[in-house]
């Protein structure tokens, strides 16, 4: 069955939405009862009913991962000498002030804290 999407209205697209949803919800009730089926024929098959099987069966737990480590902040390293309560440890992007301080000739050692 094929259906022209394009032309249909929005109440035809969601009546045809329901009706996918309706079937789905009955197709998989039907493959969840046949998977059944197919469970217990297998554990009749070994001798045993499912209820026997699943007794001692322990749900399976997902894997769990290793803690992560908390990140520490660096230790600052240069310090802004107009203002001591900027500082910079010397990882990652530079600051502005550490920027104008290089163009203007100061060298990274005058501000070392």
């Amino acid at each position: 069955m094929k259906f022209d999407l394009k032309s249909m209205t929005r109440k035809q697209l969601e009546k045809l939405r329901s009706d996918v949803d309706t079937a789905l919800e009955k197709v998989t009730e039907r493959e969840r009862k046949a998977a059944l089926v197919a469970v217990e024929k297998a554990a009749k098959a070994h001798g045993f009913t499912l209820a026997e099987v699943t007794a001692d069966a322990k749900p399976i737990k997902a894997k769990r991962r290793a803690p992560t480590k908390t990140k520490v902040a660096s230790v600052p390293k240069y310090a802004n000498p107009e203002d001591r309560s900027q500082t910079w440890s010397g990882k990652g992007r530079q600051p502005d002030w550490f920027k104008i301080a290089m163009a203007s000739g100061k060298k990274a050692e005058q501000l070392l804290i």
